[in-house]
């Protein structure tokens, strides 16, 4: 892999690029706006996701795809699951053919319950296609601090490359042959970021968000393996260790969109004011569409669909959540 394409210059795009970068990669970094990629072009610093960390200077910045992606050996997915569909059929006609792709999209596509890795081949026809998550915010990245993830796709020789060209002595990365939990795990964690947000705004404490977190997962890996994931995936890096990142990182952008509503602010004025993507906002209402289509039990899901759709009160959510007819903990 000596020639890394990188579709999407946010802050994971770029963290990615840094990542490369400290091989002998030659890598490329696409922006689809003209204005963005030309500013990281002349300045190397991308002030709007990650201030004050610097680009390389032999990183190439570009807003042409085909020049991005002319020769490569890899192509990474790092665009929000929401515009992934439509981004890679406008580019369809100038992505090489049979190209390996990584993906590090977290999400799951509304109405279509597709997974960022699915869309990937319906878009652009079958490859391999691998996808890498974990406890990663690009920030800390981005300034050398340490960090261990898991890559799974179905292709071990590509999981193997990818392992093989990331890891250095800030960076260990893992292999799992379980991509469907992986990248489930990668987008299901994103609903509690949200909901352990809630707990804090409303200060609710420790005791609270620990509960919350451990039957959240124990919700989140019941539909995961509903849908072909393993169940020892949403105990490893890419559930519970990426879920761990998520709801306590003051970089957590789901956790803190949930911060802000049980301190009493609306939704569409959160995300209006935001800069990057809070992944677990549309993937609520996909995740809670599908556990009714599967009849799968979520009912962490199910109120806080209920909190950021339907106007509910936070305080009554979790009140609802409380008040449930007593179970045996290990019930499913």
């Amino acid at each position: 892999m000596k020639r890394i394409a990188i579709l999407g210059a946010g802050g994971m795009g770029t963290a990615l690029a840094l990542l490369f970068g400290k091989t002998e990669a030659r890598v490329r970094l696409w922006s689809r706006a003209e204005a963005h990629a030309s500013d990281l072009a002349r300045r190397r610093i991308n002030d709007r996701y990650l201030p004050g960390i610097r680009i390389p200077e032999d990183t190439l910045v570009t807003a042409c795809a085909r020049e991005a992606m002319d020769g490569a050996d890899l192509i990474v997915a790092a665009v929000p699951s929401s515009f992934l569909r439509s981004i890679l059929t406008a580019l369809s006609d100038r992505v090489p053919a049979g190209i390996p792709f990584l993906s590090v999209v977290k999400g799951i596509e509304n109405g279509t319950f597709d997974r960022p890795s699915q869309i990937i081949v319906e878009t652009l026809a079958e490859r391999p296609v691998a996808v890498l998550s974990g406890p990663s915010h690009a920030e800390e990245i981005a300034r050398g601090l340490p960090a261990s993830v898991v890559v799974a796709g179905s292709s071990m020789e590509l999981n193997q490359a990818v392992q093989e060209n990331l890891s250095h002595e800030a960076f260990r990365v893992y292999t799992n042959p379980d991509a469907v939990g992986v990248e489930l795990a990668g987008a299901l964690k994103n609903i509690l970021g949200i909901a352990a947000g809630i707990c804090d705004g409303l200060g609710f404490g420790d005791n609270a968000k620990a509960a919350l977190l451990t039957r959240g997962l124990v919700e989140i890996s019941r539909l995961g393996v509903a849908l072909g994931g393993r169940q020892a995936t949403f105990y490893g890096l890419a559930g519970v260790g990426d879920l761990i990142t998520t709801c306590y990182s003051p970089f957590g952008r789901n956790r803190s969109v949930g911060e802000r509503i049980g301190r009493g602010e609306a939704l569409e004025t959160i995300l209006a004011a935001m800069v990057n993507v809070a992944e677990g906002v549309p993937t609520t209402r996909s995740v809670h569409a599908l556990a009714l289509k599967r009849e799968i039990d979520m009912p962490i899901t199910a109120q806080l669909h209920q909190v950021l759709f339907e106007g509910k009160d936070p305080r009554s959510a979790v009140s609802d959540l409380m008040v449930r007819l007593p179970k045996v903990e290990w019930d499913q």
